[in-house]
């Protein structure tokens, strides 16, 4: 019994103890101005109602004594389309803010905005105000006005008639987008389409693809995270898939950050003046397909940046096929794959002939051999490269001879 009322006695002693420290404990107005770590917060863009990523900027004290920040708020106070939540509190305008000697504390920052242009710029800043003056960090972001085609168990998400996209609004696409059988969707210069986690677009049976970017405006299809911090990051969002007898034809734009880009069976795709980089798998996988192809720029795929199947025909010209990747080092990161083979749905292996001819163009990696061919005895494998730089190493990896090979014309290696 003693015990219990000695342990009963400690605790409240230890209780008063606490309670006594705490109020004890003075806050001074700060003599020395704040430090951020960061001076400016560059929000990813954001679409129309749609909220962004959580921000943090860390506050420090650098003085040898706690203080109390007098305010902290937005300068555009309840208007801002910014939300700021400081020391675990949300609201727009804190007074009296205790931050201890040495110490930090957090503010976190985002923005779910309203657009009503196809692009603005949305700017505020969170004021500090003291004795020591006035700091301030600036919030900036860009706005986008947006269309959305949602993908539900009772909305197929099915264009069923031809359409024009152009580029008054981002397009945000959650699901797959698909596009119905004989239908034509026409993609117009500036316009910018991305794809939520786990999302794609699917091209039916004799429906066409147009990607109509133009030098100055190129057409951007990607996954819907946009910080730049995601340009180097697969696996944001599917594929463009272009199933049997669709078509593609695709000039000045930039695919990139997905599983795979253009994932095509026995489709016809003419690609122009364009960028396919930061994929999974493959840039390009093609099954049975013509492709015809200048001027295009690929890297960073983890398989290969060009994976040929089952044969087709594929001429590629004043190309760049430089596939290079830390992030994705354990996988084959060939430059271009291409076998007569392919194990279709059913596991069962269907082949074709090949015809490829790569000219003027590039093709290296980070590996020792950026070409692996694997062809199929009995099947047609024809290949030239005329006129290009390769990385190689051999015959047996690459699997055809380099030197003094009729099918390699005024080409050199590893330079």
């Amino acid at each position: 019994m003693k015990f219990k009322l000695l342990l009963a006695f400690s605790f409240w002693m230890l209780v008063m103890a606490v309670s006594c420290n705490k109020d004890d404990i003075s806050f001074d107005a700060p003599s020395q101005e704040l430090s951020f770590s960061k001076d400016t917060v560059f929000c990813d863009t954001v679409y129309h109602q749609v909220r962004s990523e959580t921000y943090a900027v860390k506050v420090y004290n650098n003085e040898d004594k706690d203080i109390l920040i007098p305010r902290i708020h937005l300068e555009k106070g309840a208007t801002s389309l910014y939300k700021i939540n400081v020391d675990g509190k949300p609201g727009y305008d804190f007074k009296d803010v205790p931050l201890r000697k040495k110490d930090s504390l957090y503010i976190f920052v985002e923005i779910a905005p309203e657009a009503d242009d196809p692009e603005a710029i949305a700017e505020d800043k969170i004021l500090f105000q003291s004795p020591a003056g006035q700091q301030q960090v600036v919030l900036f972001s860009v706005v986008q006005d947006a269309e959305f085609f949602i993908e539900t168990p009772t909305n197929p998400n099915v264009i069923s008639s031809d359409a024009t996209w152009t580029n008054n609004k981002a397009k945000i696409i959650y699901g797959d987008l698909t596009i119905d059988q004989n239908v034509i969707l026409d993609i117009q210069p500036g316009t910018k389409v991305y794809f939520h986690k786990n999302s794609g677009m699917k091209v039916l049976s004799g429906a066409t693809l147009n990607i109509n970017g133009t030098l100055a405006n190129n057409v951007v299809l990607r996954g819907d995270r946009n910080d730049p911090a995601y340009d180097t990051i697969p696996k944001n969002w599917n594929s463009i898939k272009m199933e049997a007898g669709s078509n593609l034809n695709m000039n000045y734009a930039r695919l990139l950050g997905g599983t795979r880009g253009l994932d095509m069976k026995q489709t016809n795709a003419i690609i122009s003046n364009s960028f396919i980089h930061t994929f999974q798998e493959y840039g390009i996988y093609a099954v049975a397909s013509t492709v015809n192809a200048k001027n295009l720029v690929m890297n960073n795929c983890g398989e290969s940046a060009i994976g040929i199947f089952k044969g087709g025909t594929h001429n590629y010209i004043h190309s760049t096929i430089a596939n290079y990747s830390n992030l994705l080092h354990s996988y084959n990161r060939n430059g271009i794959f291409a076998t007569n083979e392919w194990i279709n749905g059913s596991g069962q292996t269907e082949q074709g002939a090949l015809i490829l001819n790569v000219r003027n163009s590039i093709v290296y990696s980070d590996r020792d051999n950026s070409v692996n061919f694997e062809q199929t005895p009995g099947q047609l494998f024809n290949f030239v490269f005329e006129n290009c730089l390769l990385k190689y190493s051999n015959t047996s990896e690459a699997g055809f001879p380099f030197d003094s090979n009729p099918s390699v014309i005024q080409s050199i290696k590893n330079q």
